[in-house]
């Protein structure tokens, strides 16, 4: 492709510069068409401030229960960012070619922080405030290793001491995660782990289990309490409010990017969803306009094993498999859900943020479920044609831009299609080699497991 057509056609990078870094965060809870239902305490009540006190500062906690449009982004905070962010927008041209879809494919690259993926976005801030607060020691989980890397690394800067536990089945596929969180001084554990009372109650129900989530934030929670003194807290690196804050700076820089090549809005947002957080990073700001009136389709991927939007069950439930933290309204496959052991780590948790779920139940979102083999398939020709390998959680959004360009090239139709990659895969090549080999297979989660979940979320409060 030459530069005289390139510069005929449009930018395939487009980039700002540190002082159009966004100086504040867009809190989607302020204009939600239909206010999302309270947290709840264990005793059914709406959740209080001070419920919270044990586990999280009390300065995060009000960003938590914030319904401020924009919240100050702290200049410290801004030094810390201005490292990696602005992150670039590319124009996925050469997969366009593959595809022969008249569609323009835009991503925000978010493989270039120094965790490799989004998770930092949220990570830095979380240890700025706690550091304020007083904190000296961090506990948290990780799914497929990038949260607890993220966290590793801003504790490192900042001064605190930080202990990750790590979903088991991820922590024995991905060894170098681990080392990355050891290399920024982090601790990580294989959860479940003895130490913890909730860790060993699941080892002996089953010393070989791959672990999940689920468990491993009842194990960070437990050990955060258990410090007795006020200097551990726990943080987490999805599903609240003040993490889906964090992450707007995606979505807000993607707007500026776009506007800098003419482009008012683009037709689809698509980004991959676990617990939410770079669904929610990218799409929030497009939801805003999607409230205010444009006409944009707005896509939360997730892994078909693990199908929290497209079959879980709207409803309150607890974050954790031991109910430790508080009762949520969310998607749910309930708290009791074991996930299959499929490489895409970051999707296998069993609920989804409050504000996503949200979104879901007031129209402003529509989520789709993909298979492992079809997303991996996805990444190999993302790899083959763009030639960046892209995290397993990835591949899923890939997958999902892959069929709304052949949608558009059946449709004639010119569309904007914008998704995030949310990290790298360098620490993932197990994966990818696996399905080179021809040695992973799909899975769908089974109805039975769907109404099990039913009946384990019965005895809990309803959303009214």
């Amino acid at each position: 492709m030459t530069r005289e057509r390139l510069n005929s056609e449009m930018s395939i990078k487009i980039f700002l510069d540190e002082t159009e870094t966004p100086r504040q965060w867009y809190n989607l809870a302020a204009d939600l068409p239909n206010p999302m239902p309270p947290p709840l305490a264990p005793n059914g009540k709406p959740l209080t401030p001070e419920a919270l006190a044990h586990v999280f500062p009390m300065n995060l906690i009000e960003q938590e229960m914030s319904t401020e449009r924009w919240i100050d982004i702290p200049e410290e905070v801004l030094d810390i960012l201005y490292r990696w962010r602005p992150s670039p927008l590319r124009r996925a041209v050469f997969l366009e070619k593959a595809l022969g879809t008249p569609a323009k494919i835009f991503y925000k690259d978010e493989s270039v922080s120094p965790a490799g993926s989004h998770k930092p976005n949220s990570a830095v801030p979380q240890v700025w405030y706690n550091r304020q607060f007083g904190t000296k020691t961090l506990t948290t989980e990780t799914g497929a290793g990038q949260w607890g890397c993220a966290l590793s690394f801003a504790c490192s800067l900042l001064g605190l001491t930080c202990k990750v536990y790590m979903v088991r089945i991820s922590f024995d596929q991905k060894p170098f995660r681990k080392t990355m969180m050891e290399a920024w001084g982090g601790k990580c554990v294989s959860s479940p782990s003895v130490e913890t009372e909730a860790g060993r109650k699941y080892r002996a129900l089953d010393p070989e289990m791959p672990g999940s989530l689920g468990i491993a934030i009842s194990e960070a929670v437990e050990a955060a309490v258990a410090d007795g003194t006020g200097g551990t807290k726990y943080t987490l690196g999805s599903v609240m409010n003040h993490v889906m804050l964090h992450q707007t700076v995606i979505g807000l820089e993607a707007q500026k990017q776009l506007a800098k090549i003419g482009i008012k809005k683009p037709d689809v947002v698509i980004a991959c969803a676990g617990g939410g957080s770079n669904f929610a990073g990218l799409a929030f700001p497009f939801i805003l306009d999607k409230i205010n009136g444009a006409d944009i389709e707005i896509i939360p991927v997730e892994s078909a094993s693990c199908p929290t939007l497209t079959r879980g069950i709207y409803a309150y439930d607890y974050g954790d498999a031991a109910g430790l933290t508080p009762l949520l309204p969310m998607h749910t496959l309930g708290h009791n859900f074991m996930p299959a052991p499929i490489h895409a780590g970051g999707l296998r948790y069993h609920g989804m943020a409050p504000l996503v779920s949200q979104a879901v139940v007031s129209g402003l979102a529509s989520p789709q479920a993909f298979l492992q083999l079809e997303s991996y398939n996805a990444a190999i020709l993302w790899a083959r044609t763009e030639g960046f390998i892209v995290a397993p959680e990835s591949s899923h959004a890939i997958a999902a831009a892959v069929r709304e360009a052949k949608k558009a090239k059946e449709e004639g139709k010119e569309k904007i299609i914008l998704m995030n990659i949310s990290g790298h895969g360098h620490m993932d090549l197990a994966g990818y080699s696996k399905f080179l080999n021809g040695e992973l297979s799909d899975y769908s989660l089974p109805q039975e497991e769907i109404e099990k979940a039913k009946r384990d979320l019965e005895p809990l409060p309803k959303i009214v």
